[in-house]
Formats: structure tokens, C-alpha cells, sequence
């Protein structure tokens, strides 16, 4: 059943006994890693957070009945309490592979706090499958590695507090129970057992919150912000995420920019001891889009979107003049030195295009040889697939791939594509981080499905100065003050400089579609604050588990988050979500159709 550790008190962690403490007597405490026994001697390997130690426990210098504790009644799992010397080891026993291995701990006490059955997966094993790992997460966590992401992410996150509050920062909890917005994501949403019928939303984010905090006079705000949004997962989204939220107010994008950089290198510096240059590089949305295809482009490797467009133009394909004909594009990668790649990889690169609503994918092949084969040939002569190749700066060992459709599909298609080829060449290196600012995003995006305008980043971002006299008359060309911070290919986080006159934010929600009626009903507590002076302000809020994940070289920010969902949104662990009692809903006046 277990002791009680009732007059021992640990005095050291695991992983902290080495040979300065020779001599000592020492206490340990921890899960006991693995057991054997040799002639007379019970080595115990004991784990905590901070690593391994082992203790021996000699039959000649122990008790009979601690002896046979140590030999009979200890098991993996076991939480023990040690207490003893710090003995050398022999030289032929001195483990160069253990922190602690050349040292051990000669026992005069033993005791076993808990017991253990025998566990579903050994916590050393790395090749546990990802759902067990998760059902067991608790289990899973004792692993060392698991334990140094969780440790790698309170050292970001304490840097991080660290650096905004020397920069005159302040840390100010927003409320989890607010109220729905009608734009954005899908909202979760609480029932309200006061007011029946009525729905509290979890927050998306603090945005509304954090601008009013700018009305209320803190000029330099900040939180580590839980967020929810009821989305589709992927491998770096989760339905709930941490944020490093923060605004300023008498700022411009250069002062967001700067501050944000040193945040991020300051960060990295501490946790990695790394040190990334700064300025960051910069390049607007439409220079992103024409050159990678994607509006968080990585930028470690080239691969570079070129449009022959006018080089096709005249074709007899039709793949090719029917996409121009409609307002399209054609457009290309080199992926350079991926001749090779079988015709089964190229087939997935294809089925990537349709999943990003493309038509498919034509190739040109440059042999090492010399030999240059297309899936469009009988299209065009040898010459002109030969021109088509030149275009990209084509050799011999070269992969040109082509893509045709209207300009946002062929972005996407591209844009995917080409990380996709520059991960089968193996040319991505996580140690490497590639920070980008991405500004100048489209302030609208029209849906043909709800034939309006929605806000590209939200309702509360301005527009350039110089195009706030098209909102009304060309929104699509309208171009707003928005930045991403990305790294590697991976949105950090999304900010802009806000709104900060009444008459422009009407204009704004009138953009969008919103009467003074509608977006008083939706937004009536911002726009009556925005009457009582409010100072210029912007912000920005990357998120931590992106951060960390990126830093650990992780792919998946389930490895840096201590009990994450999986893509169902569920929790294998909890079996959240799952039904309540009917007198649950009945008090809240609900009934499940």
C-alpha cells in the first residue's frame, strides 16, 4: 500500500547528485526507472524531473527486511524515498552516458511511498503509439523528453513575462466568459443558468478587451491568453491555444515590429542560446504570394513561383489557354535537383494540387543525362518545352513543375507543392529559423458563396491611409495596416494597427455589411467607448505552443502542450467532450434535439 515519508525530506533531485556531494548522506525521491540484482547487491535506478540517479542497496550494510523490500516488493513505477551516501563508483561501473553516472548512492533507508501495476507502455519506450501516449498522458509525461518540452515551454513563457515587463509592460487577465462575435471562427459557447436562453462565447481572443484597455489609459498591455475556437485541427491548431497577447498605444508598425523582434530573440537566446539577427526581413502579402505562393512563406530554401503566362499564351493546351481565358494564371516551380523523384511521388504531388481545388499538375523532367521528358510534349515542340524549362533556370537533375488555374488556387497548389517537394529532398532544417514580417495583407476578401466582403484579419484593423478612399468604392483593392510575424512557413501570430476613429470604424463595419442597427446589436459597447478619446494603438499576438513547438524541432504542438486534444477535438484521457445528466440541462432550460 505504501509508507509514509513522515521524518525524510528529500534534500536533492535526482539528476543533481554528482561527485561534489561524495561523502554526503543524501535523500532522493522519485519513480523508480529499472531494478536488477547481482550477487548480494539491488541496483535501483530512480527518476524525477531532473534525471536518473542509481542507488544500491548492499545485503551486507541494510537491514534483512530492507533487503527484501529492495528485492521482493520494489517494481517499476514504485515511488521510493532514498536515503544515503554519495559513494563513488568503481572505474569499470562509471556510466558515461548518465549525468550522474559516476556516482551512486549507498543505501540506509528505503521506503515505498506508492505502488504501481505494471504500466500500459514503459515510460522509456519512445515507439509508444501517439493514441496510448495520450490516454495515458500522465503516463506519457514521466517520460524525460516529454518533461523537457513542458520545461522548454515555462522557459519561454518566462522569458517572455521577463522581457515585456522590462519593457514597461503590463499583465492584465481579460474574462473567459464573454460574448459572441459574429465574425471570425466558430465560437464555444456556455449556457447561461441565470439567463436562460442566453450564451456566453469563450474568447477567440481578447481583441475588443485588450483595445478598450487601451481607452482605459494602459498604454502598454499584456497576457499569456488562453484562447478557444471551434475549428477543424491540423497539426499546429488546437481548439484551445495560448497566445502572447499584447498592444500598445502611440505606436506605429515600426514600434510593433522592433519590439516584437526583441521579444522573439530574446526568447530564443534564452531557452536555445541561439541568437537570430534582427531586423526581421519584410515583404507585403503580394509579393509573398507571387514568389511563394503562400502568405507565410518558408523562406530556408528557394523553389520560387515564375509565371509563363505569356510564354504559353499562344499554346494549343487547352489546360493552359482556358486558365488564362478566365482571368488565370500558369505558373511554376524549379524544384531543383528532384529530377529523381519517382513517378509514385509525383502522383501525390498532384493529388496535393486537387485537394487545393486545382486541375492537376504538368511536370518537365531534366535528366542527369540530358534527357528532358513532359507530360506535356505532344503539346508543345522540344524547343518550347525546352524555353519552358530555360524560364526556371532548368539543369540537368531539375523537376519543373506547372500548374494552371485562377490565381488563388494556383497559389495554394504551388504554395503547398513546393514544401512538399523541398521535404522529400530533406532540405529543411529544423535548426534553422527563418523569421519573416508579412504586411500589408488585402483588408477584405470576398465570398462568392455569401456574395460579401469579411474582414481579412478583423473588423478592427485600419487600412493604409492612402487607401481608406476605396472602401466604399473598391474594397477588394483596399489594402490594410495588418503584419504576420512567420517563421519556417508557420503563421507566429497576426496584428495590425487598430482603429482608432469612430467615424472610420463605421465605415468599416458598413464595408462589411453590417446596418448602424446590426452593428450596434453586435458591437454597441465598442463603438460607444470609441467616443470618449482613443489613442492610436496596435498590437499583435503570436502563439506560444507555435513558438515552442518550432523550438523543440517538434511537428505537432501536442508535444508542447500538457494535455492536448486530438483532431476530433476530444480528449482521450478525460473523454472530453461527452454527455451531462438531463437535470444538467433542464436546469439551464436546454433540450439536445
Amino acid at each position: 500500500m505504501g509508507e509514509s515519508m513522515k521524518g525524510m525530506k528529500r534534500t536533492h533531485y535526482a539528476g543533481e547528485v554528482t561527485a561534489a556531494q561524495l561523502g554526503q548522506t543524501v535523500t532522493v525521491m522519485g519513480w523508480v526507472n529499472k531494478r536488477r540484482y547481482l550477487a548480494g547487491l539491488i541496483f535501483i535506478v530512480v527518476r524525477d524531473r531532473t534525471g536518473i540517479v542509481q542507488v544500491v542497496v548492499d545485503e551486507k550494510r541494510v537491514p534483512a527486511e530492507m533487503y527484501a523490500l529492495a528485492k521482493d516488493s520494489v517494481r517499476g513505477e514504485y515511488v521510493v524515498a532514498v536515503t544515503g551516501t554519495v559513494i563513488a563508483r568503481t572505474p569499470e561501473n562509471v556510466n558515461p552516458d548518465m549525468a550522474t553516472g559516476a556516482i551512486e548512492i549507498d543505501v540506509q533507508e528505503l521506503r515505498v511511498l506508492s505502488e504501481s501495476e505494471v504500466p500500459p507502455f514503459q515510460v522509456a519506450d519512445e515507439d509508444v503509439a501517439t493514441d496510448m501516449r495520450l490516454k495515458y498522458r500522465y503516463l506519457d509525461l514521466r517520460r524525460p523528453e516529454a518533461q523537457r518540452l513542458m520545461i522548454m515551454r515555462h522557459q519561454a513563457a518566462g522569458s517572455i513575462r521577463k522581457f515585456l515587463t522590462s519593457e514597461g509592460f503590463i499583465e492584465i487577465e481579460t474574462p473567459m466568459l464573454t460574448n459572441s462575435s459574429p465574425e471570425g471562427a466558430r465560437d464555444y459557447l456556455v449556457p447561461s443558468r441565470v439567463h436562460p436562453g442566453n450564451f456566453y462565447a469563450l474568447p477567440q481572443s481578447p481583441q475588443q478587451l485588450k483595445q478598450l484597455l487601451m481607452i482605459s489609459g494602459f498604454d502598454k498591455y499584456f497576457q499569456l491568453a488562453k484562447c478557444f475556437r471551434d475549428e477543424d485541427l491540423r497539426a499546429d491548431r488546437q481548439p484551445e491555444f495560448t497566445q502572447i497577447d499584447l498592444e500598445m498605444s502611440f505606436v506605429d508598425e515600426e514600434d510593433v515590429y522592433a519590439l516584437t523582434e526583441g521579444m522573439m530573440t530574446t526568447a530564443f537566446k534564452d531557452v536555445l542560446g541561439i541568437d537570430i539577427p534582427k531586423p526581421f526581413p519584410r515583404m507585403t502579402w503580394h509579393q509573398a504570394m507571387e514568389r511563394y505562393g503562400s502568405d507565410k512563406p518558408d523562406t530556408r530554401f528557394g523553389m520560387e513561383l515564375k509565371d509563363i503566362s505569356a510564354l504559353v499564351a499562344n499554346s494549343e493546351f487547352q489546360v493552359f489557354t482556358g486558365a488564362l481565358e478566365s482571368g488565370g494564371s500558369v505558373r511554376g516551380i524549379n524544384a531543383e535537383g528532384c529530377a529523381a523523384m519517382p513517378r509514385k511521388q509525383i502522383d501525390t504531388l498532384v493529388d496535393l494540387t486537387r485537394t487545393h481545388k486545382a486541375k492537376g499538375l504538368a511536370w518537365i523532367t531534366m535528366a542527369e543525362d540530358g534527357t528532358v521528358k513532359s507530360t506535356i510534349s505532344k503539346f508543345f515542340t522540344p524547343e518550347q518545352i525546352n524555353e519552358i524549362a530555360a524560364a526556371f533556370d532548368g539543369k540537368p537533375g531539375d523537376l519543373i513543375l506547372l500548374c494552371a488555374d485562377k490565381n488563388p488556387i494556383v497559389f495554394d497548389a504551388l504554395g503547398a507543392v513546393r514544401v512538399a517537394a523541398a521535404k522529400w529532398k530533406g532540405i529543411l532544417d529544423p535548426k534553422q529559423f527563418n523569421f519573416l514580417w508579412v504586411t500589408e495583407f488585402p483588408m477584405f476578401e470576398y465570398s462568392e458563396e455569401d456574395d460579401r466582403y469579411y474582414a481579412t484579419s478583423h473588423p478592427f484593423t485600419s487600412p493604409l491611409e492612402e487607401d481608406e478612399h476605396l472602401l466604399e468604392t473598391d474594397p477588394a483593392a483596399v489594402r490594410s495596416r495588418a503584419y504576420d510575424i512567420v517563421l519556417n512557413g508557420y503563421e507566429l501570430g497576426s496584428g495590425s494597427i487598430r482603429i482608432h476613429r469612430q467615424d472610420l470604424q463605421s465605415r468599416m463595419f458598413a464595408a462589411l455589411g453590417f446596418t448602424p442597427e446590426s452593428a450596434q446589436e453586435s458591437f454597441g459597447h465598442f463603438l460607444e467607448a470609441l467616443k470618449y478619446g482613443v489613442p492610436p494603438h496596435g498590437g499583435i499576438a503570436p502563439g506560444l505552443d507555435r513558438i515552442v513547438m518550432l523550438m523543440a524541432e517538434e511537428e505537432s504542438i501536442r508535444e508542447v502542450i500538457a494535455f492536448p486534444k486530438v483532431k476530433d477535438a476530444s480528449c482521450p484521457m478525460t473523454h472530453a467532450p461527452n454527455p451531462v445528466a438531463a437535470a444538467q440541462l433542464d436546469e439551464l432550460e436546454i433540450s439536445i434535439k
